[in-house]
């Protein structure tokens, strides 16, 4: 399976303001697992998301696009997978490090 890894510029493309966070309860629009599992390794940096816990899943306004964010054992660091809602697909994924982004402590 092909994976493609967003640049930053990419990535910025798929968000809409406000991004609305969506329950717990709620089904993804499709199984993304499969392109998760092939994403490389060396994509995931030092960081391990292996556990597949995802706890923070937001919507962006138009309702295209859909990003699971699924924890690494890091705090504040996520493995974003971007779904394309209208094409039944993953659109891309990046590492997504908020401590690094925003300074935050970890």
């Amino acid at each position: 399976m092909d994976t493609h890894e967003l640049s930053e510029s990419e990535f910025q493309q798929t968000l809409g303001h406000p991004m609305r966070r969506l329950g717990a309860h709620e089904e993804p629009p499709f199984d993304f697992w499969p392109y998760f599992d092939a994403i490389p390794a060396e994509h995931f940096g030092a960081h391990d998301c292996s556990e597949g816990d995802v706890e923070w899943v937001y919507q962006e306004p138009t309702d295209r696009f859909q990003h699971v964010l699924v924890n690494s054992g890091d705090r504040n660091v996520f493995m974003v997978l971007v779904l394309d809602c209208t094409a039944g697909k993953v659109h891309g994924h990046r590492l997504l490090d908020l401590n690094k982004e925003y300074g935050l402590a970890t």
